[in-house]
């Protein structure tokens, strides 16, 4: 600040007109502290190095969805205009016909199946989820090893399920009844049929497919893959790796499905009148899209193998700990870091460190890995706290 005598001086040396007003000089107006609501409300906050679960909010959005958000909420529009938009250029970035933003991937599971069911029917839509009676297919086929939960959201539109483990019992499934194939892209592996069988056989007997590929970014590719593949919908979560609104997804696909799908959706009546997705959360769907397709994701993939390695190194410090480091095959497809130790140098239970380091400072939040020791991962981390986490573990596998 400057102080009062400099303050004159500057006044009067300045012309009449077009002048400040010197009490505007020299009245100081104090800046308020910016509240911390997380402090107001007791809540503990701590370093994700878990991963992007939902029970822990999921991600961070960076500046420009953040603004995105921020700039949405300073203007009015028509819900329906700035779907049309956005989902014009998630479509275009995606390799899709058309699209949508949903209230997260669950509610782009249950606005898909709904699409199926109807059609461009709005009396279909006004019965959801009543199906018998109405003329409406009810069954869903999928194979035993997909069916983890995730599927359940496709019943709020009124369907059951048909599980399968071969080819020949997914044929003898499929009858006038059959409304859809769905497939959870995350189970892949321990399933019998494959992507591109899965597709080839729904098209012999004319009926739509489905994936869920909720957490399945990185890569990246995998945004317009299964686009490109032929599936006839794709349902993807907002707020994991892309770091968009947690509270957003995207259905992506055929054209004439995405607007059945929408005939579903808010602003109109229906099964998931209640799954509304504002338009500040439209757009910043649309910002964290472009922006995380046009990262430079080789950069970042060797920034998360540095991070793991300076923490496996520090681990690796004290005697007595090992570690591996591992890449799932699908979901949460980044660089992952597994310590465990020797029971009889360290004496203590990986649920145990857990506890420690979540009630420690800074808090920190890890996974339960192999040979009862603890699972992390960095790409939720902000810049630096690799650090903190590779201290702490050090210090309390030290203190044991």
């Amino acid at each position: 600040m400057m102080k009062r005598r400099e303050v004159l001086k500057t006044l009067a040396v300045l012309p009449l007109s077009g002048s400040v007003a010197p009490t505007a000089l020299l009245t100081e107006s104090p800046v308020p502290d910016k509240r911390n609501l997380f402090k107001e409300l007791g809540l503990r906050t701590f370093i994700n190095a878990a991963g992007v679960y939902t029970s822990m909010s999921a991600s961070l959005m960076p500046e420009e969805v953040l603004e995105a958000i921020t700039t949405g909420a300073g203007e009015y529009v028509m819900l329906d205009d700035v779907q049309d938009k956005v989902g014009e250029k998630i479509a275009e970035l995606c390799h899709a016909e058309a699209a949508m933003v949903t209230a997260g991937c669950w509610s782009a599971l249950v606005l898909g199946m709904a699409g199926v069911l109807t059609g461009m029917d709005m009396k279909k839509v006004a019965q959801l989820p009543f199906l018998p009676g109405t003329g409406m297919k009810s069954k869903v086929i999928l194979q035993k090893s997909h069916a983890t939960g995730y599927h359940l959201a496709l019943s709020n539109a009124g369907v059951s399920f048909v599980m399968a483990e071969t080819r020949r019992e997914v044929e003898n499934a499929i009858d006038e009844d059959t409304a859809m194939m769905w497939f959870l892209n995350r189970e892949a592996p321990s399933g019998a049929i494959q992507h591109e069988e899965w597709i080839e056989i729904a098209r012999k007997h004319g009926i739509p497919t489905m994936i869920d590929i909720a957490s399945d970014v990185p890569p990246v590719e995998n945004l317009w893959k299964y686009n490109d593949m032929g599936f006839d919908l794709v349902a993807i979560s907002g707020g994991k790796a892309m770091r968009g609104p947690q509270s957003a997804g995207i259905l992506m696909g055929k054209r004439n499905l995405i607007a059945a799908a929408r005939l579903n959706a808010p602003p109109r009546s229906g099964i998931a009148r209640g799954q509304k997705v504002n338009k500040e959360e439209i757009l910043g769907m649309y910002v964290t899209v472009e922006r995380y397709i046009n990262l430079d994701h080789e950069k970042e993939w060797r920034l998360w193998e540095d991070q793991v390695a300076l923490i496996e190194k520090t681990a690796k410090g004290v005697d007595g700990v090992m570690t591996t480091v591992f890449v799932p095959p699908v979901a949460n497809h980044t660089p992952t870091l597994n310590i465990y130790w020797a029971k009889d140098r360290i004496n203590i239970s990986g649920n145990d460190l857990r506890q420690r380091l979540r009630d420690g400072s800074p808090s920190i939040e890890v996974r339960n890995g192999e040979n009862d020791g603890i699972e992390l991962t960095v790409f939720m981390l902000k810049p630096g706290q690799e650090r903190i986490v590779a201290q702490r573990i050090s210090e309390e596998l030290r203190s044991i």
